[in-house]
Order: C-alpha cells, then structure tokens, then sequence
C-alpha cells in the first residue's frame, strides 16, 4: 500500500515531465531516485557530538505522531506517518511536501 501511495507522488511529477508526441522522455522512467526519511531534527554543540558513543541518544524535535520527510535525492517531495507492518518499518504517504516547511524545519 506504501508503495502504490509513494507511486503516486512520483508519478505527478513524472505527469509533469516534458513530452513528446504524447509520451513521457522514456530516460525520465529510466532515472534511480534514491529515497530517504527524515525522523526529526537536533542541534547540539560540537563538543557534545564528539563525546557521543555507543548507546548515545540523540534527541530530536519530533513526537511519536508527528509525519516525517519523504525526500527523493535528498529533495522533500511528501510527508508520511511511519507505520510498523509485522518486523518492517514502513512510511504512508499523506500528503505532498512544502519545501518552505521543511527549510524552515517544521516537524
């Protein structure tokens, strides 16, 4: 289901994409976009960074409900809710990005 939400993002911005006689650049579907999840975000000093060990917790300024980033090589493009499916953490997607927000570091 994640998929077929996450599909549907990346597929309006594919509809968007220059066309020819119709029909979508075939090297746009051919592109690898690699995918990545934003948590939540922390600044700490220097210092404390470079005591950090194993088992250091690093807080973030994100709660157990709040939707994380959805970015696409590194590009906010959808917010989601982080969902636990038998032993695999998985992202619904639920809405598409605003990239003000995220440079601004709304959670």
């Amino acid at each position: 289901m994640t998929n077929v939400r996450a599909g549907a993002v990346i597929a309006s911005v594919i509809a968007r994409a220059p066309r020819v006689s119709g029909v979508v650049l075939s090297q746009v579907e051919a592109v690898n976009v690699e995918l990545s999840v934003v948590l939540g975000r922390s600044v700490l000093p220097m210092s404390q960074l470079l005591r950090m060990g194993r088992g250091a917790v690093i807080p973030l300024d994100a709660s157990e409900h709040d939707e994380v980033w959805i970015l696409a090589n590194n590009h906010p493009v959808a917010r989601g809710m982080i969902e636990i499916r038998e032993d695999r953490i998985a992202i619904t997607v639920t809405r598409p990005a605003d990239l003000y927000d995220f440079m601004a570091g709304a959670a």
